[in-house]
């Protein structure tokens, strides 16, 4: 099944290639045609299951993210902005191999971190459940790996959109800048990728714009606040999580909320939990308390059993389904974070 196999001995080639034509479509439709052509070619296979679904999804901001697309065919497709230019990156599993397929200036270091975008620097084989719900969901998701982008502002910049809204609300504000102010994602992607603004182009973004996103003075003031101290910002990859989020707290507006959300997917934290959700504690408390009403200390208190692994154990929690019924009605799961 494309997106899901079995382990087999780890190998990884490079070389140049082309992108086969997408089923029911041209190659470069949507896109420049200049900008449609040879891409440079990376196969990879992993020491365990992997599902590309799984690992990738946390990655995508809504049904109509500019910066992301799954693909019919079971592959996805990013575009980033990597620390050697805009780039985009089409990856695929079949028969045991992830295949990476890159365009444009940051072609290359989006196949150099291929493995560990697909939790090459994960390790799964270090978490034990201590709850059936949580056993239950990791056997039924053999496929679970932590992403780690390598990316600190592509995280970073939603996280605080989705600050104190509704993920719809969050969504289309990213949604609309993106496409306003960032740039045709290169190669042959699918029609409206596009790779988000460089940080001098966030701090260009007009007052108006903003509001016309349905973005409020204090996330676009913090917005601008992280862009203009972006390249401290991105060397936080290279810490620790702990360090890193504590950089990343230094600029006022970014919370406990917004850096473990950050973190999450740019280091691949897997002890990263989210604190200040407006849903998290009322799931994880029901799910192995059968306490609805949770808050954070209780959460804390319930997933201190899985010290250093807290972020996978409530990402399991969640694939888990298990969730409180409603009394009534609410915004989705994840809607509302604080900062």
């Amino acid at each position: 099944m494309a997106g899901r196999f079995a382990p087999r001995p780890t190998r990884t080639t490079v070389r140049g290639g082309h992108l086969p034509v997408p089923a029911g479509g041209k190659a470069g439709a949507g896109v420049p045609r200049q900008a449609a052509g040879p891409g440079r070619v990376r196969t990879w296979v992993p020491d365990g299951p992997l599902d590309l679904g799984l690992v990738l999804g946390p990655l995508r901001r809504g049904s109509g993210d500019p910066t992301f697309r799954a693909a019919p065919d079971g592959s996805v497709w990013r575009a980033s902005r990597t620390p050697a230019g805009p780039g985009t990156l089409r990856v695929s599993a079949y028969g045991g191999e992830v295949r990476g397929q890159a365009w444009g200036p940051g072609a290359g270091w989006l196949l150099e971190q291929l493995p560990e975008l697909l939790g090459a620097a994960d390790d799964p084989s270090a978490f034990a459940p201590r709850h059936r719900v949580v056993a239950m969901a990791r056997h039924r998701r053999p496929g679970l790996r932590l992403t780690r982008t390598g990316l600190v502002l592509e995280s970073l910049i939603p996280s605080i959109l989705e600050q104190k809204v509704t993920t719809a609300e969050a969504y289309r504000a990213w949604r609309l800048l993106v496409r306003k102010f960032g740039e045709p994602a290169p190669g042959p992607a699918p029609g409206r990728m596009y790779v988000m603004p460089e940080p001098r182009a966030w701090a260009l973004i007009p007052s108006w714009e903003w509001h016309r996103a349905g973005v409020d003075n204090k996330r676009a003031s913090t917005i601008l606040r992280a862009v203009r101290v972006a390249a401290r910002l991105e060397e936080a990859v290279g810490m620790a999580p702990e360090a890193a989020r504590a950089r990343l707290e230094v600029v006022p507006g970014i919370g406990p909320w917004t850096s473990a959300e950050t973190v999450q997917r740019s280091h691949g934290a897997a002890d990263a939990v989210t604190v200040g959700d407006l849903h998290l504690p009322g799931i994880i408390g029901w799910a192995l308390a059968g306490e609805r009403n949770a808050d954070d200390d209780v959460m804390l208190e319930l997933l201190q059993p899985y010290a250093g692994q807290r972020h996978r154990a409530a990402r399991l929690i969640l694939l888990s389904g298990r969730v409180p019924p409603r009394r009534a009605p609410r915004m989705p799961v994840g809607d509302i974070g604080r900062l």
